[in-house]
């Protein structure tokens, strides 16, 4: 107590010093002599919703938790102001009004009756972490608050302070504390809240409302009784707000989107604040559905999700586990950005491959029966053969033999390279793409897959995803054209929606990986893509998972959170025609064995020919190319890359629209379903001065 009394009086002699004429001079260069402590005080990493919340906030490197200060809520300062520093906006640093009659008060009563430190002291305090009993603090802090008077704004110190005042435990500053006792940000605080937390930093410990809530409400209560003599509040509303209850318990920091928020802070390191396009609804629906996913189901179950709008490529939830505080589920792996099988969810891109390149139409009839492919013979995944079936129910019920044969014809190499185009970057064992890619048998992320999903949504060319603003590419070259992606689409729009989910215009698909190690789904409408996988992080079998059952219900109620977005309707070379319309040629699917011993066979002079351009031509063109056939039976069809550019012409010749600069595929099909094709490449006119 005597060296409080005499710290006081210190302050006292100090300032009656500074204003002797003769000396103040040499008082000037005292403080201004003054060492200044580093003054860039720092505060967690914050990651941002697009609407401004905040998603995950991050400690500082010695454990605290300390935030920007942001908007606060002007009756909190100036109640602050009241309470603490009524002069704060006159002086310079110490206040001498208070400093005498504290020092008067102590040495007539024996005791601190009221304080002399200005909140420009107590800021000198905390960012040197000094003593407050000790004389020689007291009057290191004197010299402090003068010299950062003088050196600062008066905003500047009252920013400090709402970084540094002490809330109890390892939390410091205003924004912390309101986060930590109200779960909402200081900007709109409610006067029970503000009195609160200006009564807190004199005594964080002993007034913490968890430990001692009659100790906190009695100071809060005190702020709140000079806050209505003050006039900042009537009396009325002061004592409703004394009739409040103080909080009993601390909350948790927001964690939302936990694990992408820990990814994009290793990804940008030094940011202070990381904007987001997570929409936080959907991304605090998203983390209940992922966490009543795998509730029940077994022991180590973790889900993953992934929700962007296709439009823009912008990610507005991503779900990286059920559960990321569970260390026995792996929680802290992201499973969006781990590499799993992704089971039957490959197929639909092959399909889209084959009918871009003309060698199939969803109507096309295929066999579903046991087949060899060299030593390997693929089976159903119920072991069942279906026969004769069309693309589209095979692709509906997701059949392997159909689309093994796809792929074959197409080539694994190509495929490889149609899913990269669309966003899709395999992880492919041995480095060599085989047949059984197309059935899972290659890495995945679901990011990816959401990607290339978002492609099919947009006509074959997508969006690289992101969660930052702006962050999302435009994929250079599209997978394939759009009337492959619409076809594609309007199949998986006709999977009929899950046992007792909604339906609503969404096409997706389902997958399934070898041992029920992962359950995938994966759908779109006319705005957004979104994927769902559920699983063991660490590989092991899930007995019984299948993507149609456990992954398929989420995505459905996932997407019953947003506005129905209707899918778009066919572009205008769509053929939308039965079986029994199509051209011969598409109305079965021959393997490529057959086709290539076809194309050996001698001509007959009356065989259906293209004659104009001959395969492997190049040609230099600027407008209309000209197509003509030789032989057949009229009408005559074009094609030129897997379109109809000229329909039932009754001349075996057309004029068909520049195709531009590139490889070009011409196709003539006649009345009897006879064939000839031929590849070419088109160049621009060289106009170069000879």
């Amino acid at each position: 107590m005597r060296s409080r009394r005499f710290a006081l009086m210190m302050m006292a002699a100090v300032l009656a010093m500074g204003v002797l004429a003769g000396a103040r001079d040499r008082f000037d260069d005292w403080v201004q002599a003054t060492a200044l402590p580093r003054l860039d005080i720092p505060v967690g990493v914050e990651v941002m919703a697009r609407d401004g919340s905040l998603l995950r906030a991050f400690q500082v490197s010695d454990g605290r938790w300390r935030l920007e200060p942001g908007a606060v809520d002007p009756l909190f300062l100036d109640m602050l102001v009241m309470w603490e520093d009524r002069r704060f906006a006159d002086h310079s640093g110490i206040d001498p009004v208070a400093v005498l009659r504290a020092g008067w008060q102590a040495l007539r009563h024996g005791r601190v009756v009221s304080g002399g430190s200005t909140l420009t002291m107590q800021v000198a305090r905390l960012i040197e972490e000094g003593p407050t009993g000790e004389w020689a603090g007291k009057l290191r802090q004197v010299r402090l608050a003068l010299a950062l008077e003088r050196r600062l704004t008066k905003p500047v110190i009252m920013d400090l302070y709402l970084r540094l005042a002490p809330y109890g435990a390892n939390v410091e500053g205003l924004r912390a504390a309101s986060l930590q006792w109200f779960g909402k940000e200081p900007r709109r605080l409610t006067p029970a809240e503000a009195a609160l937390l200006v009564a807190l930093p004199q005594s964080p410990e002993r007034r913490r409302p968890d430990r001692f809530p009659a100790a906190a409400k009695s100071a809060r209560d005190r702020v709140l009784a000079r806050a209505a003599q003050a006039g900042l509040l009537s009396e009325a509303d002061a004592q409703a707000a004394m009739a409040e209850p103080v909080p009993r318990q601390r909350r948790a920091f927001p964690a939302l989107a936990p694990l992408l928020a820990e990814r994009l802070r290793r990804e940008h390191p030094g940011a202070g604040r990381i904007e987001t396009t997570i929409d936080p609804r959907l991304q605090r629906r998203a983390e209940e559905l992922a966490s009543r996913a795998v509730r029940g189901v077994g022991r180590r179950l973790s889900a993953a999700m992934v929700l962007a709008d296709h439009r823009n490529g912008e990610i507005l939830a991503s779900v990286g586990a059920a559960d990321w505080t569970d260390g026995g589920s792996a929680g802290f792996v992201d499973m969006t950005r781990a590499l799993r099988s992704p089971g039957s969810t490959l197929k639909p891109f092959v399909y889209g491959l084959a009918f871009d390149a003309g060698l199939a139409h969803p109507e096309t009839l295929i066999e579903d029966r046991p087949t060899a492919f060299g030593p390997w013979q693929p089976q159903n995944f119920d072991r069942q053969f279906r026969g004769t079936v069309s693309l589209r129910q095979a692709l509906v019920q997701s059949l392997n033999i159909p689309v093994v044969k796809l792929a074959e014809a197409i080539g694994p190499n190509r495929v490889v390279q149609g899913l990269e185009r669309g966003g899709i970057d395999l992880r492919l064992p041995g480095g060599t793409p085989g047949l059984a890619l197309v059935l899972g048998g290659a890495g995945v992320t679901l990011e990816d897959l959401t990607t290339g999903y978002g492609a099919l949504a947009q006509g074959g060319r997508g969006m690289r995803l992101s969660a930052l603003p702006g962050g999302a590419q435009a994929l250079p070259v599209a997978m394939f054209g759009p009337v492959a992606a619409w076809q594609v689409g309007n199949v998986l729009a006709g999977n009929p929606a899950p046992q007792g989910a909604r339906a609503r215009p969404m096409a997706y698909k389902t997958g399934t990986s070898y041992g029920h190690r992962d359950a995938l789904a994966v759908g779109f409408d006319g705005a957004h893509v979104g994927a769902v996988w559920l699983g063991r992080p660490d590989g092991t079998a899930v007995p019984g998972a299948f993507g149609g059952d456990l992954s398929a219900p989420v995505l459905f109620d996932l997407f019953d959170a947003l506005p129905p977005a209707a899918l778009p309707p066919p572009p205008s070379q769509t053929l939308t025609l039965p079986n029994s319309a199509l051209p011969l040629a598409l109305r079965r699917f021959a393997p490529a064995g057959e086709v290539s011993r076809m194309a050996a066979r001698p001509l007959a002079p009356d065989r259906l020919a293209l004659t104009f351009p001959p395969d492997g031509a190049v040609i230099e063109t600027s407008g209309p190319l000209l197509a003509r056939a030789r032989g057949g039976k009229g009408p005559w069809t074009f094609l030129l890359n897997g379109l109809p550019s000229s329909v039932a012409s009754d001349r075996p010749e057309s004029l068909l629209p520049d195709p531009g600069p590139g490889f070009a595929h011409l196709t003539v099909i006649d009345a009897a379903g006879a064939s000839a094709s031929a590849t070419i490449r088109l160049q621009l006119p060289d106009f170069t001065p000879r």
